[in-house]
């Protein structure tokens, strides 16, 4: 989200600096900030307080002339507030779903403090509402600024050549980490279901992601013997094509925010069957842009896949439906237009 608002605010004219506070040298973000010509700042923090990282927040702020600060999570939130108000700039916090940040006193303290001399937003509704009653402070001290992503456009035809599917067969895909929230395990189970129920149905998953949860996932394909039907993409920088080349999309997480994936996959015109949690159902409606089912549930998830496996027509209809309400309501401008008017003070 961060790269897609930096992108967009630079198109608009804007002078951005993307600062990383980070323990580690040259990390992903930094390399695609670099990657897309900007020149990030690194900044390094030894402990949960350190007077440093501080004071090298302040440093670069008033080095690179900063005129706004937007922070993002919780770190950047607690830090961005502090440097922010010692400078006297205006001060943006986004909050992205990650809740384990209000679990312990000590930081729903700091989200407290920082949030008195700032502008605070989630994601979704979903998100502001959890905070909103996690930290008990008034609804107007946060605002909610859904997601939006910019509209690619892939080519339909390398993901398919590169696994060998027919043109008839259903390409399910999934994008995301390989962690045990992301409920991929859910999603293999489910797809075991529907070849039990619908032995005939030719459907084909690849997961795009990596991480701690592979070797598990790996043994549950073998256990139902999917080895032919699911493949395990690893990390993909091509995630348009992979996008493109998909006829369904599925996301059975077990808690999210308001997901990037999913609302690519709405533009991309593919119709989405997720577990109706969190912000999902702020981009999806059941039975309209896809199928919500319930976090977990391996039947339901199984029954909505197998649907769409089967049925051409209605793939067809709410992947339509998809792609038309993302245009409407989940571009990058529609976003990156919330946050600039609260940089400037035009929000209401």
């Amino acid at each position: 989200m961060v790269l897609h608002l930096a992108d967009e605010l630079r198109r608009r004219g804007h002078e951005v600096v993307p600062a990383v506070l980070t323990r580690q040298a040259d990390g992903w973000l930094e390399r695609q900030y670099r990657e897309r010509g900007f020149v990030p700042e690194r900044i390094g923090i030894r402990g949960a307080i350190d007077i440093r990282t501080f004071r090298s927040i302040v440093e670069m702020l008033r080095r690179r002339r900063a005129t706004a600060v937007h922070s993002h999570e919780f770190g950047m939130a607690v830090y961005g507030s502090a440097a922010a108000g010692w400078l006297r700039l205006p001060h943006v916090i986004t909050l992205h779903g990650n809740m384990w940040m209000t679990n312990a006193w000590r930081r729903r303290a700091a989200l407290r403090w920082a949030f008195r001399g700032s502008i605070t937003t989630a994601v979704s509704e979903d998100t502001r509402q959890h905070l909103l009653r996690a930290l008990d402070v008034p609804a107007t001290r946060i605002r909610t600024v859904l997601n939006g992503v910019p509209e690619q456009v892939g080519d339909r035809s390398r993901l398919r050549r590169e696994l060998s599917l027919a043109d008839d067969a259903v390409l399910i895909v999934a994008v995301g980490n390989l962690i045990e929230r992301k409920g991929h395990a859910h999603l293999i189970d489910a797809l075991a279901q529907v070849t039990r129920e619908a032995p005939d149905a030719r459907w084909h998953l690849a997961i795009a992601g990596e991480g701690v949860e592979r070797p598990r996932l790996e043994q549950l394909i073998a256990e139902h013997s999917l080895g032919a039907r699911v493949n395990l993409l690893g990390h993909r920088r091509d995630i348009a094509d992979v996008l493109a080349a998909s006829d369904i999309f599925c996301m059975p997480s077990i808690w999210e925010g308001l997901p990037l994936a999913v609302l690519e996959a709405m533009f991309a015109g593919v119709p989405v069957v997720a577990s109706g949690i969190s912000g999902i159902p702020e981009a999806v409606t059941s039975t309209r842009e896809g199928m919500l089912v319930p976090p977990g549930a391996v039947q339901p998830l199984a029954d909505a896949l197998r649907l769409l496996v089967l049925d051409h027509s209605q793939r067809h209809r709410m992947g339509a439906a998809a792609r038309a309400r993302a245009r409407a309501e989940f571009g990058v401008g529609t976003m990156s237009a919330h946050y600039e008017d609260l940089y400037v003070g035009r929000a209401k």
